[in-house]
Parts: C-alpha cells; structure tokens; sequence
C-alpha cells in the first residue's frame, strides 16, 4: 500500500473543484488518509520546490500558491503514486488529454490543478513536509 501527497492548487480551490479532484481519485480506488486546508508560507514554498529556486519564473510559483490556500491531501491505496499521477496528466495542461484532470480542468502548466508527488520516496518526504505525524491516522 503506497501513499503519495497531492496539493489541490489556489486554482482548483478558486474555482470549487477540490471535491471533483477527490471523487476522480476515490473512484480508481484510492483513499483518503488524511487531508486538511492551509496557506503556504514562503519558507514552506522555498522546500518543497528547492529544485526550482533558481529558475526565473520561480517567484511566480511562490505567488500563485501564496494568492489562495491548498488543500493538502495524503492518497493511499495500489501503486498510488504512478495512480495519482496518470489520473492527473501533463503538468502542462495544454498538453494534457481530455478525460485527465488537468486536461479536464487545468489552463497552463502552473495552473494545473495539482501538486503530485513524482516518486515514492518524494511522495514520503512530501507527506512529512506537509503533515505533522499526528494529523495521520494510524
């Protein structure tokens, strides 16, 4: 059993689409471990995209999770990770296939609805940078 984190963006949040985000993963069988509603600070934004620090568009990224709170989401079930990720498509939404939710719902690559982890063992760093171990049920 896997787990992964998913992060409904300002943009799913603002356009009330967090409920269909979470219904599409919990019908391909996927389950909620834990979830909960926040605002990103700028030293939790400067973590957890590390690896963007020092690319141009990178304040930009800081600014649009700051513009509206998250919804972090912790998945679990089968193969979760490469589950949450297929569901999602392209980070780019344009590229995106109709019938993904970014194809369904995104409008750019950093209005994609969500936040996926890329790998198991990202998926695991990514819970603990966002989930205290006593806000997952045992």
């Amino acid at each position: 059993m896997e787990r992964t984190l998913i992060l409904c963006k300002p943009d799913c949040v603002s356009r009330n689409l967090v409920g269909t985000v979470l219904d599409r993963f919990e019908r391909a069988g996927l389950s909620i471990a834990a979830t909960k509603m926040l605002r990103l600070t700028p030293a939790l934004l400067t973590e957890h995209y590390s690896h963007l620090a020092d690319r141009p568009f990178f304040p930009e990224i800081v600014a649009f999770m700051q513009s509206q709170p998250v919804v972090a989401v912790i998945l679990s079930g089968d193969n979760a990770v490469a589950k949450v990720r297929e569901l999602l498509g392209p980070t780019d939404s344009r590229k995106a296939p109709k019938g993904t939710l970014r194809g369904d719902f995104g409008t750019g690559s950093m209005e994609n609805i969500a936040h996926a982890s890329d790998s198991v063992e990202n998926a695991e760093l990514e819970v603990k940078r966002f989930f205290r171990a006593d806000e997952i049920p045992a």
